[in-house]
């Protein structure tokens, strides 16, 4: 019989992949650059994405996934990687 705990597992990593990966490609589109070109352990600010970008970003994440979405996450998870961490545990808590 299969672990459900491992099929959840898969799951989560399916689920961080696919957030990664749709981020990975907001990124590159604001910064026009293809989205091999951006690496999710890179700093957003070394892209040179601002504020501005950072308040379109939590948007985007709220509208996609029906929470709410402090734009001070964008801050407090520089990179995409922190980001689909943050992200995945405030769907967790279902906020």
């Amino acid at each position: 019989m299969a672990d459900p705990t491992a099929e959840h597992g898969r799951h989560d990593r399916h689920d961080r992949d696919a957030l990664r990966d749709w981020l990975l490609g907001l990124v590159a589109e604001h910064v026009q650059l293809p989205r091999e070109d951006i690496a999710s352990h890179v700093p957003l600010s070394d892209y040179g994405l601002d504020s501005v970008y950072a308040l379109s970003v939590a948007a985007e994440i709220e509208d996609r996934f029906g929470i709410d979405v402090d734009p001070t996450m964008m801050w407090d998870n520089p990179t995409i990687d922190a980001l689909v961490e943050a992200v995945t545990k405030e769907l967790a808590q279902g906020t």
